[in-house]
């Protein structure tokens, strides 16, 4: 199944690039990068959990 979000900062800043995670339970089971518009898919198999979304930290650079 598609999970589809659009990204929006109240700083306004842009997130383009950035590396998502979708939780489930407080697991990884899926990752996406959000595009020029804001916008990420996650493909990830259908169920039932409470879901969130981070920023895969673990694909930045640290400098």
């Amino acid at each position: 199944m598609k999970i589809k979000l659009k990204l929006e900062l109240a700083s306004g800043q842009s997130m383009k690039g950035a590396p998502l995670e979708l939780l489930a339970k407080g697991v990884a089971i899926a990752r996406g990068v959000v595009d020029e518009c804001g916008s990420v898919t996650f493909d990830a198999r259908p169920g039932t959990a409470q879901l969130a979304v981070r920023v895969d930290r673990s694909t930045l650079n640290e400098g």
